[in-house]
């Protein structure tokens, strides 16, 4: 079993994969547009056409599911965080720095009692990331 996150970006999608694609060396492992649903009994309005119905982005071989959805207000990502863990504090002011831009630092990078390197940032889409050495 795996526990995998679910996230919608309400229109931005595209611009978030390509975010993370470049911010943290996202692989891209599927992407679905609502066009191309090949349900018969769902019709896609015109506005959803070219809007991402489904896909899927590895990081560090983590999946992480994401999609447009249906909402009219931009993604709100309130109460959780998505962690990532490395082995040393270089990585990790790499990965916080590249989620900072067009973000906000929510907890400064500094070593903690249970890190040589702890910090949390929100991204450009309102994202909490925790990001640590291990």
């Amino acid at each position: 079993m795996q526990i995998r996150p679910y996230l919608f970006f309400q229109g931005r999608c595209d611009e978030a994969i390509a975010f993370y694609e470049k911010a943290l060396g996202a692989k891209r492992v599927m992407l679905m547009r609502f066009k191309d649903n090949p349900d018969p009994q769902a019709p896609v309005p015109a506005a959803l056409a070219e809007k991402v119905m489904h896909a899927c982005i590895e990081i560090a071989g983590n999946s992480i599911l994401l999609s447009d959805g249906h909402g009219a207000e931009g993604p709100n990502f309130r109460d959780f965080a998505l962690t990532l863990s490395f082995p040393d504090a270089a990585a990790v002011d790499r990965a916080f720095a590249a989620l900072e831009d067009g973000g906000a630092v929510a907890q400064p990078l500094q070593k903690t009692f249970f890190s040589a390197r702890f910090g949390m940032v929100r991204d450009r889409f309102g994202l909490m990331w925790i990001v640590l050495v291990d």
